[in-house]
C-alpha cells in the first residue's frame, strides 16, 4: 500500500481532513459532511465561488484510503504555490483576506449556506488573490442560527486590523503567538480610548470582549438565547464589512521602508545591476524562487516578469506594504510579497510545533536571491559566512547574491555606531565559505560599484 500521509493542519475538522499519497495532494471528505458537501456541489454555491476565484476548485477522484468506512468522498484540490500564514502578511493583505472571507459568507447566504469558520488560516493567495482553501467551511443556515464563525473572525481579523490601524503596524505580528487569534480583552486593552466612540470596534471588540467575559464559565442554551432572523445575520456581515473597509493604515516611519530612495547606487549602477540579476535568472530560468531582504521587490518583479512563481520576503511591514500595492496595481499573478525576518524566522507552531510550518518545510526553492543582503546579517547580526552559506544551500538549489565590501558607503553606515570587529569580512573569505556549500558558476561586478554579484548552485549535500 502506498503511504497515505496526513497533512499536520488537518486534523482539528471532524468533516474530513487533507492528506498527501504519492505526492498529490487529497482531501477526505467524512460522512459526517455527506449534506453540506452534497448542497454545496449542488445549490451552485461552489461554482460561483470557483468563478469568483474566491474558493480553490476540486476534482473528485477514486483513491484508496486507510479507513474507507468513514469517507464519503475524496477530492483533489488545486495546490497553492506557497503557503503563507497570517503573521506573515502586510496590513493590506490582512484586510483582503478579510474582505473576501466575508464576500464568501454573504454569497454563502445566497444559497442557504453559511461559514462554519472565520478563521485567517483558511485564506491563501493565489493568483495575486485571496481565495478560501478549505472546501469544508460551509454549513447548510437554518433560519434563527446565529453565525457560529462571528466570535472567530473578530479574533482572527477585526483584532489585528484594528491594532495595525490604531496602534502599530507590527502588531500583526501578534498573530505568531495567539494562533486562534487575538483574544478580544487584549486587544481591548491595547486599543486607544478614542475606539470606544467608534460604534464598528466598540461592538465588535470592546463590548465583544466584555460578553466573552461574562460568559465564560456559562452554559448557553444557543436555541433560546442566541436566535437571529436572516435580516440581522445579514445586517452583522454587512457591518463587519464597513467595519474592514474603514480600516487604514495611517503611515509609520520604518527603516527600509523608503530604501530605494536613498540607496547609494548611481542611475547607471542600478540599471546594471537589475540587467544583471535579469541576465543571472534567465540563466537557469527557476520555475520557483525566494527573494530575501527583498524590501519594496523590485528585483523580485524582474523573476514574475518571466512566468517564475516569486515570493519576496522582507523584515519591513511598510516595504512589504508597499510591495503589494505595486502587485495589485501592475496584476502581477506569480508573486507573492511577505513579512520574514531571516534572523528571527516563523517557527513551526501549533500542535507539537507541526500546525504551520517553517520555511524549511516549504521548500526547497529553485532559486534564491539575496541582494543588498550579506553585510547586514554579517555585521549587524554578527552571522558568520559560514552560517549564510549553509543556510541558504538549505533552501534553495540556485542562489543570487551580492557581496558588498567594506569600502561601500551602506557599510560604513554599519560600522559608523560600532567597533569593526570583522577583520574577515572581505570576498576572499566570502567565496572561501560559499564554496564549501556552493560552486560558484559566474561573479559579476556591478558598473560603476564595487559590488560583486554571483550565480552559485548548491552542491547538494544538504538539501
Amino acid at each position: 500500500m502506498k503511504i497515505l500521509q496526513k497533512n499536520n493542519a488537518s486534523f482539528r475538522d471532524h468533516s474530513g481532513f487533507v492528506f498527501v499519497k504519492d505526492g498529490i495532494l487529497f482531501r477526505q471528505i467524512n460522512n459526517i459532511y455527506r449534506e453540506n458537501y452534497d448542497h454545496l456541489m449542488r445549490s451552485g454555491l461552489y461554482e460561483r465561488l470557483v468563478n469568483a476565484k474566491l474558493l480553490v476548485h476540486h476534482q473528485e477522484q477514486e483513491v484508496t484510503i486507510h479507513n474507507p468506512q468513514k469517507a464519503y468522498k475524496v477530492i483533489r484540490p488545486e495546490v497553492i504555490p506557497f503557503i503563507s500564514y497570517p503573521y506573515e502578511w502586510c496590513f493590506s493583505q490582512f484586510k483582503d483576506a478579510a474582505l473576501a472571507t466575508l464576500k464568501i459568507q454573504a454569497l454563502a447566504m445566497e444559497y442557504g449556506m453559511s461559514l462554519k469558520d472565520g478563521s485567517a488560516y483558511n485564506i491563501q493567495f493565489s493568483d495575486g488573490k485571496p481565495v478560501l482553501i478549505d472546501t469544508l467551511s460551509f454549513e447548510r443556515y437554518r433560519e434563527g442560527q446565529p453565525w457560529v464563525a462571528y466570535g472567530q473572525f473578530c479574533q482572527h481579523f477585526i483584532a489585528p486590523l484594528a491594532l495595525m490601524s490604531y496602534c502599530d503596524i507590527r502588531l500583526g505580528k501578534l498573530m505568531r503567538i495567539f494562533i486562534d487569534g487575538i483574544p478580544l480583552d487584549m486587544a481591548s486593552k491595547i486599543l486607544p480610548t478614542a475606539t470606544w466612540f467608534k460604534f464598528s470596534l466598540l461592538s465588535h471588540i470592546h463590548l465583544h470582549a466584555k460578553s466573552q467575559g461574562i460568559y465564560a464559565d456559562k452554559t448557553v442554551n444557543v436555541k433560546s438565547n442566541h436566535r437571529l432572523s436572516r435580516y440581522s445575520f445579514m445586517a452583522l456581515i454587512d457591518n463587519l464589512i464597513a467595519t474592514v473597509e474603514k480600516m487604514a493604515w495611517h503611515g509609520y516611519k520604518s527603516e527600509w521602508g523608503n530604501y530605494y530612495d536613498k540607496t547609494n547606487y548611481s542611475s547607471e549602477a542600478f540599471d546594471a545591476k537589475k540587467r544583471l540579476v535579469d541576465e543571472l535568472i534567465e540563466h537557469v530560468h527557476p520555475a520557483s524562487l525566494w527573494d530575501m531582504g527583498a524590501n519594496d521587490g523590485i528585483f523580485s518583479r524582474i523573476a514574475n516578469s518571466k512566468g517564475i512563481s516569486t515570493v519576496s520576503f522582507d523584515i519591513d511591514p511598510v516595504a512589504v506594504e508597499r510591495s503589494y500595492q505595486y502587485m495589485l496595481h501592475y496584476k502581477e499573478n506569480s508573486f507573492l510579497p511577505l513579512i520574514y525576518d531571516l534572523t528571527n524566522p516563523s517557527p513551526g507552531i501549533g500542535w507539537a510545533n507541526k500546525e504551520r510550518m517553517d520555511l524549511f518545510e516549504r521548500g526547497p526553492v529553485d532559486m534564491v536571491m539575496a541582494l543588498a543582503l550579506v553585510h547586514h546579517l554579517a555585521i549587524s547580526n554578527n552571522l558568520p559566512f559560514e552560517k549564510i552559506s549553509k543556510y541558504f544551500s538549505t533552501i534553495g538549489k540556485y542562489l543570487i547574491i551580492e557581496f558588498v565590501p567594506k569600502n561601500d558607503s551602506q557599510v560604513a553606515k554599519l560600522l559608523a555606531t560600532r567597533e569593526d570587529v570583522f577583520p574577515d569580512y572581505c570576498q576572499e573569505a566570502f567565496e572561501k565559505e560559499f564554496v564549501r556549500y556552493f560552486g560558484i558558476i559566474k561573479s559579476c561586478k556591478v558598473t560603476d560599484s564595487d559590488r560583486i554579484i554571483y550565480l552559485m548552485k548548491s552542491k547538494g549535500n544538504t538539501i
